[in-house]
């Protein structure tokens, strides 16, 4: 299970459109992993939604924000058109079911989904961030940047 200040090992994942996100593509950018239960939900809308509205903010502050959860690409790619998603790349932790979420250690094994959570990594993937949130909650997207935002060339707040 990958700790805060450690490198997670690298994962591949594709997204709605069924292209590649590699973690080690993207190296010298702050990557944010905001992990979100189930598609199709209240919840996971409001989240996902947030990371699309604040798209070119991740894009000012060098990061990459990606959603993820345990839901097929077909139902991904269904979803992101309902719900007007353009921008964001939203992955498919699929198969093996719920990998990527063992990996931060956020897998739901009784329920079969991840936590709601919000993961920062700095440009060289240690985890600089890591925040759980109720299950039927939307993080507050604010916190995220003001936490991108506060941190130095070095990763460091």
């Amino acid at each position: 299970m990958t700790a805060m200040g450690e490198v997670p090992e690298d994962f591949g994942l594709n997204d709605q459109y069924g292209k590649e996100f590699r973690l080690s593509q993207t190296k010298g950018k702050r990557v944010l992993l905001s992990f979100h239960p189930l598609a199709w939900t209240p919840a996971c809308k409001g989240q996902m939604l947030s990371l699309e509205e604040h798209s070119a903010e991740f894009g000012n502050l060098n990061t990459v924000a990606v959603g993820i959860s345990v839901d097929s690409l077909q139902s991904k790619r269904a979803w992101v058109e309902n719900i007007g998603i353009q921008k964001t790349r939203l992955l498919a932790d699929f198969w093996p079911h719920g990998k990527v979420a063992q990996q931060f250690g956020i897998f739901r094994e009784k329920n079969g989904i991840s936590e709601r959570a919000n993961i920062l990594l700095d440009e060289s993937h240690r985890m600089v961030f890591f925040r759980l949130y109720p299950i039927h909650s939307v993080p507050d997207i604010r916190e995220v940047l003001a936490v991108i935002g506060s941190l130095d060339a070095t990763g460091k707040m």
